[in-house]
């Protein structure tokens, strides 16, 4: 089999040759030559697969997306030519859970305030939702589930009311975008936070969106923010927190509405190294299936060893504020993995030039919390934070020669 995969999966190199002639593209350059005798083509979520390219494939059987999001696959275009498709549905899922708690713990941080007294509405709660709704009901706090669509289809699940979300404390969207005749009017998820919903929230809400760009309304709030701009000179005072991960019409994204974002990070909440692994993993396996060969290779034989600088973390200094405990957390969590950095980056590249899909596409390595050790002191200040600590997945050693 004749095999294409972007060379922007990690270890693809690893996993794909045992199962033909496999050779590495580009993504943007993709040509008729490279596709003409192309059987099995593997993507990301920056290579669009449309009618126009599988017109350059007359051998292609099989597309598959490294990516949860399949809105790159022309799905219609696909079915007519009978050709199987995959997305690697819930890769990322950990990741983009992890982006949403640390940038919760940064504006505890920032704001002084407590998360435990935050009411935190989910909003879709499939996999990414539910990877999240699990890590923050694990830390005990209090968590309200939105998705009226998997209420339908799962007796166990009850949804939170729309209300309820839009007076929640934090709302973090974690929707596919929904916007066809084949789904109900109701269901829709196309500016789900439009000019309506966005005029209702209050300044002392947080909003955060690590899903489609356009499941909120970017003119709406372009346009509350420079009304509330006109009105007062303290503007953060008057819109609530917004932290966009994702725009809409990535990449040409509107960049007016940077001033008035508090995090602004180029679609990179699921970029961490196991999530976008997991991706070139679970593609593998789906074209195993197509192929009817049983897997052979495994991720966790070539993901690398990862250790916290065990003399940062932790217990060097007994943060003196009535926030200690969560104050140690961020900073765990920030050793890992800092938004402001992120932000900082992607602010100042962003005024330059057009350089969002650059971004996404040089986004350098980021783990998640299981891959670290941490090193706790034994006494009972550490077995509190340890507590916390393992409920977010990170290997704990303790340090009982320190042991005070």
């Amino acid at each position: 089999m004749n095999i294409l995969y972007d060379d922007n999966m990690p270890y693809a190199e690893h996993f794909f040759p045992e199962l033909g002639n496999a050779r590495a593209f580009s993504a943007g350059h993709l040509g008729p030559q490279d596709l003409a005798d192309c059987e099995a083509l593997l993507v990301r979520s920056t290579s669009k697969v449309d009618k126009t390219l599988l017109d350059q494939a007359p051998k292609l059987k099989f597309v598959a997306t490294a990516t949860a999001g399949f809105n790159h696959l022309d799905l219609n275009a696909l079915k007519q030519r009978n050709i199987t498709w995959y997305a690697a549905g819930g890769c990322n899922a950990r990741a983009v859970a992890e982006y949403v708690i640390s940038t919760l713990f940064t504006l505890a941080e920032k704001e002084q305030f407590q998360l435990s007294r935050k009411t935190i509405a989910i909003v879709g709660v499939g996999n990414v939702g539910s990877t999240l709704s699990k890590l923050l009901n694990a830390l005990a706090l209090k968590v309200i589930e939105y998705d009226p669509p998997r209420a339908l289809r799962d007796s166990d699940f009850t949804s939170a009311s729309f209300e309820d979300v839009l007076n929640a404390d934090v709302i973090s969207l974690h929707v596919p975008l929904v916007n066809t005749d084949e789904v109900p009017k109701a269901h829709h998820t196309y500016h789900l936070l439009g000019e309506n919903e966005l005029n209702k929230l209050k300044p002392s809400q947080i909003v955060i969106n690590a899903c489609r760009g356009e499941v909120l309304d970017n003119e709406a709030l372009l346009a509350l923010a420079n009304e509330k701009s006109q009105s007062s000179t303290k503007l953060p005072e008057l819109l609530p927190t917004f932290v966009l991960d994702c725009w809409e019409n990535e990449p040409y994204i509107n960049k007016a509405l940077l001033p008035y974002v508090r995090y602004a990070t180029a679609h990179i909440a699921g970029h961490s190294l196991e999530g976008k692994a997991n991706g070139t993993e679970m593609v593998y396996q789906a074209l195993c299936q197509f192929l009817k060969q049983a897997p052979k290779t495994r991720l966790v034989d070539f993901l690398p060893a990862y250790s916290v600088d065990t003399e940062l973390l932790a217990f060097l200094a007994q943060p003196k504020n009535r926030y200690a405990n969560q104050t140690i957390v961020a900073n765990c969590i920030k050793s890992l993995y800092d938004i402001e950095n992120d932000d900082s980056f992607f602010r100042h590249h962003m005024a330059k030039s057009e350089t969002f899909s650059a971004i996404r596409q040089n986004y350098p390595i980021r783990r998640e919390w299981p891959a670290a050790t941490i090193k706790i002191k034994a006494n009972s200040a550490g077995e509190q934070v340890a507590n916390i600590l393992e409920k977010l997945g990170f290997s704990l050693f303790y340090d009982t020669q320190q042991a005070q």
